[in-house]
């Protein structure tokens, strides 16, 4: 199992999921987004596996003002925003292959081991 865990430091829920992990022994790979984000690829695989790009904004981040543009704005240009301005994704981010989820999810990764 290859676990990906796309989060930051300060987010309660990242470090809950990390922890998750940490329980059972399953080795992660944890990636900051405030310092690296995630690739086109990585990005475009969440967002097919959780279900489109509204499963992944964060109704609740600090960045109000992207968060009014990206409603007015059309799908494809909400993704491209949404991928520029990685702040505005809810974490943690979790994946494993194909498989991703977006947020605190133990009863989906318990599924994956």
């Amino acid at each position: 199992m290859n676990i990906q865990i796309f989060g930051t430091k300060k987010c309660s829920d990242t470090r809950k999921a990390e922890r998750f992990f940490k329980e059972r022994r399953i080795k992660y790979q944890f990636i900051d987004m405030k310092e690296k984000g995630m690739s086109r690829g990585e990005f475009n695989s969440v967002k097919q596996s959780v279900g489109g790009v509204e499963a992944m904004i964060n109704e609740n981040a600090k960045d109000k003002e992207i968060l009014t543009l990206m409603k007015y704005l059309s799908d494809s240009d909400r993704e491209e925003k949404l991928f520029e301005n990685q702040q505005a994704i809810t974490t943690p981010i979790v994946r494993s292959g194909r498989q991703a989820t977006v947020g605190y999810c133990p009863e989906i990764w318990k599924e994956w081991e």
